[in-house]
């Protein structure tokens, strides 16, 4: 008896600890786990790919410099025809040639190769940050299973403590009949027995508790005091989906439509300008055999034709991918709504039975009151009190677990359908 009284006091500062510790929130733990999560870090990683890959396609504005250098020996040379018993007027050109050049190129229009090129970098990494956001979603239903488990125990255990005190109640009046020869030893037994049933109730209840409280520490990276979870209120989710799936196929078709873009860019013809300076035997002047320095400056203009052979094949793949967003979009709605239905059926029935138990928790606590006098006046004997007792407690139990579950099928609905922040 002395063990249950401390486990009922330790119960009771547990719920006091309720007033006492930090506060915690379901919408705090979302953000925690969130927060906590390791993938999180991949985030940091995508943007700063992102910030390189933009640098680099910067790069395709500024000049491109090169440096070549060639040594050759050619069969034949350009030359004058010598005319016999005549000295050549201008000397045979080595056949050993060599020359060592540089090549600036400026670009002046690039077809907007660079520009469709930052756009599918930036549409790219929006992708893959959202597709991020979509897996961190996922935390969300750890968290309900965690926290409603938690706040279901706390709920038996607050009933553990009621039904504690009637057995405690009954006993003293079982010792009392006992003391005055009316009732037989076994009538405090029993109810021992059944206290002691009640103990190890608590210890498994507060055991499963304890193991919940330290899961839930780990998602969120913090430990939780014993009475720190808010009881959410009831709500009614809304009809509409807003979840990050949603936006991940917005950003995907945004791809898609820069991919088009660039298609364009394949066949547009680029214009640059370019300075060549170097130093070689001959230079410019084909017929000068002595090595010379010489320069180049023009302007160059590239159109590869090529990129129409494939241009209509690459844009009906481009149409098939798109497509295939649009499919996986709507069979993910279909999902949700087939889920959502199932949700919104269970929430219904629970709210049902929830009314229900009150109305027979109202009538098993007067069965009860009457047998505990009955149990006085020695009408009945404590086997037929402990029925009663029990029995009101399975109907407080019913209503528990039948609150808890309705108040986690409405947010597990709303986590469904997603969670607007």
């Amino acid at each position: 008896m002395k063990a249950l009284s401390i486990l009922a006091i330790s119960f009771g500062l547990m719920v006091i600890t309720i007033n006492a510790s930090a506060q915690l929130s379901l919408d705090q733990c979302y953000r925690l786990a969130t927060e906590n999560y390791p993938l999180i870090k991949q985030r940091e990683l995508i943007l700063k790919s992102r910030d390189y890959n933009l640098q680099n396609a910067t790069t395709g504005y500024l000049p491109t410099v090169s440096v070549n250098a060639q040594q050759t020996y050619q069969s034949d040379v350009t030359g004058v025809p010598s005319v016999p018993g005549v000295e050549p007027l201008i000397p045979p050109v080595s056949k050993n040639q060599y020359k060592a050049y540089g090549d600036v190129m400026l670009p002046l229009y690039d077809g907007g190769v660079v520009h469709s090129q930052k756009q599918a970098i930036a549409a790219n990494a929006r992708v893959e940050e959202q597709s991020l956001d979509v897996e961190l979603y996922k935390l969300h239903e750890r968290v309900n299973q965690l926290y409603f488990g938690i706040l279901l125990l706390d709920g038996q255990l607050e009933q553990q403590v009621l039904i504690r005190e009637d057995l405690q109640n009954g006993l003293k009046l079982a010792e009392a009949s006992i003391a005055n020869g009316t009732a037989l030893k076994s009538s405090a037994e029993l109810l021992r027995a059944e206290l002691l049933r009640n103990r190890q109730v608590d210890i498994d209840l507060i055991s499963m508790r304890t193991a919940y409280l330290e899961m839930l520490g780990l998602l969120i990276g913090q430990e939780i005091a014993p009475g720190a979870l808010i009881k959410p209120s009831y709500l009614t989710p809304g009809d509409d989906v807003s979840r990050p799936e949603m936006q991940l196929y917005e950003y995907q078709r945004d791809m898609l439509d820069v991919e088009n873009k660039r298609l364009n860019t394949i066949i547009t013809p680029r214009l640059s300008t370019f300075v060549q300076g170097g130093y070689g035997r001959p230079a410019l002047n084909m017929l000068e055999n002595n090595p010379d320095t010489y320069y180049i400056v023009g302007f160059r203009l590239n159109w590869n034709l090529t990129g129409f052979y494939n241009r209509r094949r690459d844009k009906e793949l481009i149409n098939v991918r798109r497509n295939g967003v649009n499919v996986q979009q709507e069979v993910f709605l279909f999902n949700i709504g087939y889920q959502g239905r199932q949700q919104k059926s269970e929430i219904d029935r629970f709210a049902q039975l929830s009314a229900s138990d009150d109305e027979i928790i109202v009538l098993r606590v007067r069965i009860k009151e009457t047998a505990y006098v009955q149990l006085e006046n020695g009408v009945i004997d404590s086997r037929e009190y402990l029925r009663e007792v029990q029995a009101e407690n399975l109907a407080r139990q019913s209503k528990v677990l039948h609150d808890i579950r309705m108040l986690s099928a409405q947010y597990e609905l709303q986590t469904t359908r997603g969670i607007d922040h």
